[in-house]
């Protein structure tokens, strides 16, 4: 029979959960990562310093630890409060830059290279459940390395400290959490819209580390030059830094932010307007995806 005289129709039998079909991009992905051995390497390496953080916790309430070691005034050394946790957050949140710069542009950029996406739009797929499905994979790897280890050693110091510390420090607990989702969404959107834009994987990693380390230095040339501290807007960092600070101690501020988050005392610019850059950058890598996740690519 001539293929012009057959009717076609389309599929009308029962269809899987929108969930389940989201589910099938980050299947397939940790596969592949699981075929990279210095990957696997770093990414169990990122969770030595959560390791030590727990066993700091421990000793400071095992008496016999402490007798064994000869620190009986550990408690004086190491104090288990805001500044200990916005250093662990400042620290897992720089490893997730690397795992976003490492995995993120190998995500979109195969997907376009090779005519791809045409195949994912032709099914019962919509363009934001694509990148929802690309997102996942980053959001779950970061919040494994991020939020569940930090509100997990929260758990443990309440339970060994007792629990009027817990309730005392529940600001301690909300911060950890909303901040890496801060970071999670942030380098999740800035590593698939350079994906998409820069289809050889070494520099679309590069660029993430561009983005974070080089805007960090454009702004301290601003400060240095202009003799002003409104520079610090254009630091992706300090937006970060300035937004977590408040999170975690409000308007009394007595830390300068986490380890390569900084936020100086004394340099402080309108929180809003902190949350007005991360919100363009937000908007910026949104719309860079919107221009190249489609069906059908136009080549004038």
């Amino acid at each position: 029979m001539a293929v012009y005289k057959k009717v076609y129709r389309p599929y009308e039998g029962k269809l899987t959960s929108r969930f389940a079909r989201l589910m099938v991009i980050p299947r397939y992905a940790f596969e592949e990562m699981q075929r990279s051995r210095f990957l696997s390497i770093f990414y169990v390496a990122t969770f030595l310093y959560p390791l030590v953080c727990a066993l700091i916790i421990y000793v400071q309430h095992n008496a016999s630890a402490l007798q064994l070691l000869n620190v009986q005034n550990a408690r004086n050394l190491i104090s288990i409060n805001v500044t200990f946790f916005l250093s662990l957050l400042g620290w897992q949140s720089v490893m997730a830059l690397f795992i976003a710069a490492f995995i993120g542009p190998g995500q979109v950029s195969p997907d376009l290279a090779n005519n791809g996406l045409s195949l994912y739009l032709a099914r019962p797929f919509s363009r934001v459940d694509y990148v929802a499905g690309k997102m996942s994979i980053l959001v779950i790897l970061m919040s494994l390395m991020t939020w569940i280890p930090g509100l997990l050693l929260f758990l443990l110091q309440g339970y060994l400290e007792g629990w009027s510390w817990m309730a005392d420090n529940t600001r301690i607990a909300y911060a950890f959490f909303v901040g890496s989702w801060i970071w999670i969404l942030l380098l999740s959107l800035m590593a698939l819209a350079l994906s998409a834009w820069v289809k050889w994987k070494p520099a679309a990693g590069a660029l993430m580390f561009v983005v974070f380390f080089v805007t960090s230095a454009f702004g301290a040339t601003i400060n240095a030059v202009q003799r002003t501290h409104w520079g610090n807007l254009a630091s992706l960092s300090y937006l970060v830094g300035s937004i977590w600070v408040q999170l975690f101690e409000g308007t009394h501020k007595s830390t300068n932010g986490a380890i390569f988050f900084r936020s100086p005392i004394g340099e402080e610019c309108p929180l809003w307007l902190c949350w007005a850059g991360l919100l363009s950058v937000v908007a910026i890598c949104v719309y860079m995806l919107a221009r190249k996740i489609r069906g059908a690519e136009v080549v004038r």
